[in-house]
């Protein structure tokens, strides 16, 4: 045995950047299959030879337990060809890891699949050189003893033979996967046949009359069991062809916008109409080098779904498919726009490409007009579009933007998605367009003449018309938004959810959960519902129940000190561990100030809870670090069950607020134990309800603002 060690390159490394394709166990068989086809293919070239064969072979093996389960297992693929054969200039391929000397499109990384799947992989080939015929004998693997030469390849025999066949056998053994072989037991003769088709179905289509014998045997202890043979009858028709498809190249201008270049590629479309019994899915597939490869989105029908019985397959091929392939053989390397967009100053991405966005629109579209009926479920697709507009009053030129996009098997809320994205397009090039006008107003010049009067209210008309064309759309969503956590709020108050028609009590996660999502972080408006409480608290950074001592403030916990030996005894006297409490909100407005608020069930008497968020204002103030130095604080205790004397009764300073329906407490000191500045709190307690009347007389004010018509009422403005 002599390792044929690696030159320049560390294998070891180098096998790593080319990844396992998982989610295809038949992957080194597919390789292997190729490399059969393309030696006969070779040979055919050099002797003229009409009688190529191709045989996969199966063989499993019977184990102790095999008669009580019948189960059985793997134990090798043999796959043999009688092509040319590893002669000399195939075995320097062989040799050399990304040799893409070969014909058809190849890399010369296939054989690592064969790596990656199995620990060992045999080689037997017999070929003709100058001095006659001689045989060679490799082994493939990536095991130690090979990495440890630097090698992934031995060459075992190099000899002389007498052999009548030239061709080559390649055994796959031992995988690697416990999982691929188990797969590999339970193939059976119709499964592989119709796997080996499958994926080669562009290629064995335009040669179903000059097919190679390919033979298919399964073994068990070495007998026969099954065995077929894939003839040209075996192999569908295209139900319609599409031969030249141009599809248009794009590059990118000097503003970093993609625009169409003069050049095109041709591409190849063959379509399969065929009973939903032969057809696992409808779908799409990029073809590269014969073989089926990535799927692409068909727009037009779901993946299980049957036209009269049938599901529909298409094939798509082309000579810049076979260019984009990638190591592990069908795995297409396709740029999308927002990729290419995004290139950086390296050129990531070539000048010009045919983006992936192009491929699926087109060949959509080429779909579209060779199947009436496709045609039909576009049409429904269209109707769903405009629905949603007139629901969520969608601005008109955002639709026309995103409608082509938009896939008959896209959900609502996919939709609305790509309605949104598309709004912020346009919303920047209304920002842009805002600025220009601006500053054609600014270079005006005043003066007496008739002239200025008309164009300074031109320019103002204009610019008056642009801004609510810009934000008419995302205003509209925002307060059908709150509409929509109004009514889910009222829902829970009067317990008309489903979830909470079999429940006795309204557990107090659900409404703490609507106003702000409990165990999160608030950096930016989005965040949370506060808005119910008072519209300035969705500008304020914050925490929703979190530990005292887990809460971070500009990237620092606030707790995060020294703390002395009798701060330490207090934390944790008593048995209680006092920063491990969890506001149920914590808001920091703006510098030296806090806000807390703590929600209770509907079912709970709220005045029991008066002097809680006293409690951790004091922890507030005595030990967060002093760069904080928080001194000012803001509580709000929500509840429903709150009775006026309760209140009033157990802490006499609050009064009472007969026109908002809510009790305040005026300033009231927070203790410093350790001798610094004293603080204030005020504190106010309030009634779900009450929150709710409010915010839906503030959100009524934009709703009547916003309606147009009697039918956008009715869905905005119900109070």
């Amino acid at each position: 045995m002599e390792f044929v060690t690696a030159r320049g390159i560390s294998y070891r490394n180098e096998i790593k950047t080319i990844k396992k394709k998982t989610d295809v166990p038949l992957q080194p068989i597919y390789e292997a299959f190729m490399n059969s086809w393309e030696a006969i293919l070779d040979r055919f070239s050099q002797e003229n030879m009409h009688n190529g064969i191709i045989s996969i072979l199966l063989h499993k093996k019977s184990n102790i337990f095999s008669k009580d389960t019948g189960k059985v297992e793997y134990d090798k693929i043999i796959l043999a060809d009688n092509g040319l054969g590893l002669d000399k200039s195939s075995y320097k391929r062989l040799e050399d890891l990304r040799d893409d000397s070969k014909r058809h499109s190849n890399l010369g990384t296939g054989r690592i699949q064969y790596l990656h799947f199995f620990n060992t992989t045999f080689m037997e080939s017999v070929y003709r050189s100058t001095e006659g015929r001689r045989k060679r004998k490799v082994r493939l693997s990536k095991s130690d003893a090979f990495l440890s030469k630097n090698a992934i390849m031995s060459l075992d025999v190099d000899e002389a033979c007498n052999d009548d066949e030239i061709g080559t056998i390649i055994s796959f053994v031992q995988p690697l996967d416990e999982k691929d072989g188990d797969y590999y037991a339970s193939l059976g003769v119709n499964e592989l046949k119709r796997e080996i088709i499958r994926h080669f179905l562009s290629l064995l289509c335009e040669n179903r009359d000059r097919l190679p014998q390919i033979v298919i045997k399964v073994f068990l202890d070495n007998k026969i069991t099954e065995e077929s043979e894939v003839l040209s009858s075996d192999i569908p028709k295209p139900d319609k062809e599409d031969d030249k498809l141009d599809f248009t190249y794009s590059k990118l201008n000097e503003k970093n916008r993609i625009v169409e270049s003069n050049k095109k590629a041709t591409f190849h479309l063959k379509a399969f109409k065929r009973p939903s019994s032969e057809v696992r899915q409808n779908a799409i597939f990029l073809v590269s080098k014969g073989a089926t490869g990535t799927q692409i989105e068909l727009d037009s029908l779901q993946k299980n779904e049957e036209i009269d019985g049938n599901r529909y397959m298409f094939l798509l091929s082309g000579d810049y498919l076979d260019e984009s392939d990638r190591d592990d053989r069908g795995n297409i390397r396709l740029i999308s726009s927002q990729e290419f967009r995004h290139q950086n100053e390296n050129n990531l991405f070539p000048e010009e490409v045919v983006l992936l966005d192009t491929i699926v629109q087109e060949t959509n579209k080429s779909i579209n007009t060779l199947y009436k009926e496709f045609e039909e479920k576009s049409n429904e697709k269209n109707v769903k579009i405009d629905e949603l507009q007139r629901m969520f009053l969608l601005n008109q030129r955002t639709i026309d933007k995103i409608r082509k996009k938009v896939k008959i098997t896209d959900s609502d809320e996919k939709i609305l998605k790509m309605v949104y994205e598309a709004d912020s397009e346009i919303e920047a090039e209304k920002d842009n367009e805002i600025k220009q006008q601006i500053c054609e107003i600014k270079s005006l010049t005043p003066s007496k003449d008739e002239s200025y009067k008309n164009e300074i209210s031109e320019r103002t008309d204009k610019l008056l018309v642009t801004i609510p064309l810009q934000n008419r759309t995302a205003l509209s969503k925002y307060v059908a938004r709150r509409q929509i956590v109004l009514e889910l709020f009222e829902l829970i108050l009067k317990k008309e959810l489903e979830s909470l028609k079999s429940e006795k009590r309204i557990d107090e996660k659900l409404l703490h959960n609507l106003l702000f999502q409990q165990s999160t972080v608030a950096d930016s408006p989005e965040d949370s519902d506060l808005w119910l409480i008072n519209e300035e608290f969705i500008y304020f950074k914050g925490v929703s129940e979190y530990k005292f001592e887990d809460i971070e403030y500009l990237g620092k916990r606030i707790f995060d000190k020294e703390f002395s030996v009798e701060d330490k005894r207090y934390l944790t006297s008593l048995g209680e561990r006092r920063l491990a409490k969890r506001p149920d909100v914590l808001l920091f407005p703006e510098e030296h100030k806090a806000i807390i608020i703590e929600f209770k069930a509907p079912d709970v008497n709220v005045a029991e809870h008066l002097t809680q968020i006293d409690f951790y204002a004091n922890l507030l103030l005595n030990y967060t670090t002093e760069n904080l130095h928080l001194t000012s604080f803001y509580g709000y205790l929500i509840g429903e069950e709150i009775e006026d004397r309760d209140v009033r009764g157990r802490v006499s300073r609050f009064e009472v607020s007969p026109n908002f329906k809510y009790w305040f407490r005026p300033s009231e000191r927070v203790t410093n134990f350790n001798g610094g500045p004293e603080g204030s709190i005020y504190v106010e307690v309030i009634k779900y309800s009450t929150l709710l009347e409010r915010a839906k007389l503030r959100n009524r004010i934009f709703i009547n603002k916003l309606s147009d018509g009697e039918k956008q009422k009715n869905f905005l403005s119900k109070p």
